[in-house]
């Protein structure tokens, strides 16, 4: 049997050991369709790749129950009605066994539909919106590998709760991923610290060009820090103005919506504000453990990166969800690998992850930390940083 080295590919040996080493059936037909042309590009395109990783590990050692797993990869661009229509195609067309994929809350939402209607398992790696998971819109086709819009909002109000300050405002765009985040983030800020007092909630639309006009209004109130989850292009849009009125020299800054990641600092350039606190999927320089160093090496082979994408992640942790839980059910039958899933613990590019059985939600943290400008890379990096974990901010 040819098997991988380091620690992604023991886990992949033991569940390999009963298959045949030459996948010899029919293969299993993986629909991922993903944000790849247009401004989500930047996120979609290497979530995209993570997923090819992991399946080209998997083939490599043998597939799973003696099947290659075969990954249909189609753009799905920024909207869920072309989400929706490319999800169908792959369905009626191509007949998928499975999707995984979509990028933006709306696209997740509209998978998730689809999912019940055509009862087929999804697993959404990047969406975020808490609702997806919770009733009434839960349903037995959904999971979800990434970490929600509500955990998010709470873990970023564990950090902002250790700033000294008492008067803050937010800042959150206007659709359904910056409602939870926002809503999230005031009801646990209020919780850990009641002696806060939230002075204004600016609520720009999605992809406004204009910022001007929130952040004056901001400013004129007096908050001593902010509290945001623009993300992607958006924030770097909002910072690049914010700079010209020395925002970010008069209030303390924690951005939610990644914005500490790779793409997000590469793309802001000079504009990025150095010293404020931000979160990341991954980063590629921590934690300095045995295994997320054997993931980092091995997406740096893959990609031929030097710098890896801490959104590669995301397709590569929902893809083996979905590849351990067909192990393990023994089938490709929708409603075993549907059980076999619930529960289930993997090995993904963050350690352990588990997928709840109650709300099919993995319990997964996030990476937090201070920009800061370092003598080792060529850009500013979040340090210091840790991984705030989710197990106490699910609920």
């Amino acid at each position: 049997m040819k098997r991988l080295t380091g620690w992604g590919g023991l886990v992949l040996t033991i569940i390999l050991l009963t298959v045949p080493v030459v996948a010899s059936g029919e293969p299993i037909k993986v629909g991922f369709p993903m944000y790849l042309s247009g401004g989500g590009a930047v996120f979609g395109q290497p979530s995209a790749e993570g997923a090819k990783m992991l399946v080209e590990e998997v083939n490599a050692a043998g597939g799973v129950l003696g099947r290659k797993i075969e990954l249909l990869v189609r753009d799905c661009k920024g909207t869920p009605e072309e989400a929706t229509r490319v999800a169908k195609e792959l369905i009626n067309k191509e007949q998928v066994d499975f999707l995984v994929g979509g990028l933006t809350g709306s696209q997740g939402l509209a998978l998730s539909e689809v999912a019940k209607q055509e009862k087929i398992l999804y697993i959404a790696p990047i969406s975020k919106p808490a609702e997806i998971c919770e009733p009434p819109l839960l349903h037995p086709y959904v999971f979800r590998a990434a970490c929600n819009s509500k955990t998010e909002g709470r873990s970023g109000a564990v950090l902002f709760s250790k700033l000294q300050v008492k008067k803050i405002a937010t800042i959150a765009p206007d659709y359904s991923y910056g409602q939870s985040v926002n809503s999230a983030f005031v009801e646990r800020i209020q919780k850990l610290r009641p002696d806060i007092e939230i002075v204004h909630q600016a609520w720009p639309k999605l992809g406004e060009a204009d910022y001007a006009p929130f952040i004056n209004v901001v400013l004129g109130k007096n908050p001593e820090a902010v509290f945001s989850c623009l993300w992607g292009g958006h924030f770097i849009t909002f910072a690049k103005q914010a700079k010209d009125y020395g925002f970010f020299e008069k209030v303390k800054f924690v951005a939610g919506g990644e914005s500490g990641c790779l793409e997000a600092v590469k793309g802001a350039g000079a504009d990025m504000p150095l010293g404020i606190v931000s979160n990341a999927y991954d980063t590629f320089y921590y934690p300095e453990t045995d295994w997320h160093k054997d993931w980092i090496e091995r997406l740096k082979k893959y990609t031929g990166e030097e710098y890896p994408s801490s959104w590669c992640g995301t397709g590569y942790d929902a893809m083996k969800f979905l590849v351990e839980a067909i192990a393990k059910a023994g089938t490709t039958e929708t409603d075993k690998v549907i059980a076999a899933l619930e529960d289930l613990t993997v090995d993904s590019s963050v350690g352990k992850l588990l997928m709840r059985k109650k709300d099919h939600q993995a319990v997964r943290g996030q990476y937090w930390g201070t920009l800061t400008k370092v003598d080792e890379y060529p850009f500013p990096i979040l340090r210091p940083v840790e991984y705030v974990k989710a197990d106490d901010l699910m609920e």
